[in-house]
């Protein structure tokens, strides 16, 4: 059995392949999942996502989170990888990389169907331990992105994230509603429940990337932006039960058909993506147990 650590597995990912590596695997049939969650109310709370791909895969993943964590990353995760014919372990990765990877190259992927070919002004909402990830991936698939602007709740943890981006042209925006208006690709990675990002802020051809609403009271967009969008999933197994999803159905802002497709439907053409230039795009990164077991395979493919 093989044992991967944190930084054995940041050696290993990288952003442009697993995102081809995630699309291939969106043209073949859907893994059965499972998912549950144990928490409390503060929202701290233990979350495990289960993956079984028949013949090809088998694996959980375990993570906490903690949002209060200081000092500390708030989310802690261990995947175990098991034979899908025998039941035999494979291998534990311990550490956030894979995480962090498969939650960015979801999202990244989706932006090659739904955001503008030619958009070059990306806006991360968030500094977090998912931000630098998410930022490289997009770009990842769509190189024409050439400037970055960063807004954070604590102006401090933006500017620290854009001098960490060395290579990359970063600034901090600390009016929200200007960054948005300007940005052609706009990815949020808050924990926050209340929204952050309104729909009239958003032009026509902006795609609105949402990571970090996990439950049902958790949301980054308010129901003006989904009203105003063309909205799509990662999956629909998972999708409908973040706030994102759920809370504008049973406010009416949107009906469950108004979700018009998942990466399964995009991957395969059943649905399209972007029609139109001036479409705003509204895509929900939900996550699921089929997501970390692809990216699980993939890393145990590198070995």
């Amino acid at each position: 059995m093989q044992v991967l650590f944190h930084q054995d597995a940041l050696g290993l990912l990288d952003y442009a392949p697993l995102i081809d590596y995630l699309e291939a695997c969106h043209r073949q049939p859907p893994a059965r999942v499972g998912d549950s969650y144990t928490g409390d109310s503060s929202g701290n709370g233990l979350l495990a996502r289960a993956g079984f791909a028949l013949g090809a895969g088998l694996g959980i993943k375990l993570a906490t989170v903690f949002p209060a964590n200081i000092g500390l990353p708030s989310v802690h995760t261990v995947y175990v990888a098991f034979d899908p014919s025998t039941g035999e372990e494979r291998a534990v990765i311990f550490g956030n990389a894979l995480t962090w990877f498969k939650t960015a190259c979801d999202s990244a992927l989706a932006g090659r169907y739904l955001a503008r070919p030619d958009a070059t002004h990306l806006l991360m909402v968030g500094a977090g331990a998912m931000a630098p990830h998410l930022i490289r991936a997009h770009r990842a698939a769509l190189p024409s992105i050439e400037l970055i602007t960063i807004w954070n709740r604590t102006p401090a943890r933006a500017e620290a994230l854009a001098l960490e981006l060395t290579d990359l042209s970063a600034d901090v925006n600390t009016d929200l509603r200007a960054a948005v208006e300007s940005a052609d690709l706009v990815s949020c990675a808050t924990m926050t429940v209340e929204p952050l990002i309104k729909g009239a802020w958003l032009r026509p051809g902006t795609h609105l990337d949402l990571v970090g609403s996990y439950l049902p009271h958790m949301r980054e967009a308010d129901d003006d932006a989904i009203s105003r969008s063309r909205v799509f999933v990662d999956s629909r197994n998972s999708a409908f039960d973040t706030g994102e999803i759920a809370v504008p159905i049973t406010t009416g802002a949107i009906a469950d058909q108004d979700v018009l497709g998942d990466l399964y439907e995009l991957g395969t053409g059943a649905v399209p993506g972007r029609t139109r230039d001036d479409d705003i795009t509204f895509f929900k990164n939900a996550g699921g147990g089929h997501l970390d077991l692809m990216a699980a395979q993939y890393l145990l493919t590198r070995l």
